[in-house]
């Protein structure tokens, strides 16, 4: 069974300003939808970014006061030098200690 056919000259102003009203709401309607969950996504990425620009900030300005420390602070740089790197001072007295529960080791 075939729809009615309508023939385009025998409608009226009105009804075509109709058909075209409904055609124009669709469409925007469709299109708003998509730009709104657009929008929603890129004000989400928007606030992640500003997060991690905080957190790169942050982190800039501790580098910058250890930097500060490295370039005036010579009491600083014998700290890392006996904490990170096992240094000493002339005259020190080192102690060295078995580890405790070491493989091989008898008790």
């Amino acid at each position: 069974m075939r729809a009615p056919r309508v023939d385009v000259e025998t409608l009226s102003p009105k009804r075509l300003g109709t058909i075209a009203m409904v055609a124009l709401a669709v469409g925007l309607a469709v299109f708003g939808v998509k730009e709104s969950v657009r929008a929603w996504q890129m004000r989400r990425d928007m606030h992640a970014v500003e997060r991690e620009v905080q957190t790169l900030r942050a982190k800039q300005e501790q580098l910058t006061r250890t930097v500060d420390r490295l370039r005036n602070d010579p009491l600083y740089i014998e700290k890392l030098a006996r904490e990170e790197m096992g240094m000493v001072r002339e005259g020190d007295t080192v102690l060295k200690f078995p580890s405790q529960n070491s493989p091989g080791t008898p008790r």
